[in-house]
């Protein structure tokens, strides 16, 4: 079985990221696992190509730094060449009204001027991504699940009109993560791409910064805290944050301290001291190009190689080759 993730360079990692997503794939990733730098993904409106770049090969450091084998990682535009072409194979067996069917693409286009060609077709793309490296399962959150679905429908379609060459994968809720929020607007996911990063703790945040955000962390009434997600927000994240840095129940967690301060600065020494061995490699990592260089090109001559015998079969078969 072949698991396939990735992440897209819409911003910096943050803490979310890392402890919902990042370290499960360090720790659970099995050999034939495969994650991926999404940079491709993160063209689909406007953006910065220096910033883009950028963004890409911090990603892989940041994903090698958290402890995941470089035999497993790769940047997406690496297979440019490779996804590209079945992208377009894929296209030519879907049709419009699937693409545009996509709930993500209503949404995001629902009002925009200039909407790009790329945010109706990135779906495919995707499929692109997972069957050409031959995955079975792929881990994602319930905003991506028609994706999947759509990668299903394709594969079927293409093995039963021109001949068996994809797997057909499945889609797989990942194990729940930590229920990380904006700390300055805990009503709303962390997030990378956020446009106010006063809530937002970066994995490659200084200690000074991260233990700044933390104590300027919204809390709601109350005079001690206490684990009320539904009507104390701000606190319940503060204490599930800490929760998934040690591994203690959040509302156990909760009657250890005596008022906010304090747990604030709890939570702080957590995630510096949860992030500082990541944050200490990346810098490695981004510091040694020719490393971070080696492994960025290994890894796309692997996942060249992985999904080579698949693309030639598709093209032979749908008349190509």
């Amino acid at each position: 079985m072949v698991q396939i993730s990735g992440i897209t360079p819409s911003g910096h990692v943050q803490l979310g990221n890392h402890l919902g997503a990042l370290r499960r794939w360090a720790a659970e990733g099995r050999p034939d696992d495969l994650y991926f730098v999404s940079d491709l993904h993160a063209m689909t409106t406007a953006h910065n190509p220096a910033k883009l770049r950028a963004l890409a090969t911090e990603q892989l450091a940041v994903l090698v730094a958290t402890g995941i084998a470089p035999e497993r990682v790769f940047v997406q535009s690496d297979i440019a060449k490779e996804l590209g072409a079945l992208t377009w194979i894929l296209e030519s067996t879907c049709t419009y009204g699937e693409a545009a069917r996509m709930i993500q693409f209503k949404e995001k286009s629902k009002g925009q001027a200039g909407v790009r060609l790329s945010l109706l077709t990135y779906p495919v793309l995707m499929a692109a991504d997972i069957l050409l490296q031959g995955a079975s399962k792929v881990p994602v959150g319930e905003d991506q699940r028609q994706h999947v679905e759509l990668t299903r429908v394709l594969a079927r379609r293409f093995n039963t009109t021109y001949g068996e060459v994809f797997t057909v994968p499945e889609a797989t809720l990942p194990p729940a993560g930590a229920r990380v929020r904006d700390l300055a607007e805990p009503t709303r996911k962390m997030s990378k791409s956020a446009h106010d990063s006063a809530g937002v703790v970066f994995v490659l945040d200084d200690a000074d910064q991260v233990r700044r955000k933390i104590r300027k962390a919204r809390t709601d009434g109350g005079s001690v805290p206490a684990y009320a997600p539904e009507t104390r927000p701000g606190i319940a994240n503060l204490l599930d944050i800490l929760s998934a840095c040690t591994g203690g129940d959040p509302a156990e967690l909760a009657e250890e301290y005596p008022s906010y301060g304090v747990l604030k600065d709890a939570v702080a020494d957590a995630v510096i001291e949860e992030l500082r061995p990541v944050r200490e490699r990346t810098m490695e990592l981004l510091a040694d190009t020719a490393e971070l260089e080696r492994v960025r090109k290994a890894g796309a001559v692997r996942a060249a190689e992985r999904g080579e015998h698949r693309l030639s079969s598709a093209l032979r078969l749908i008349g190509a080759g």
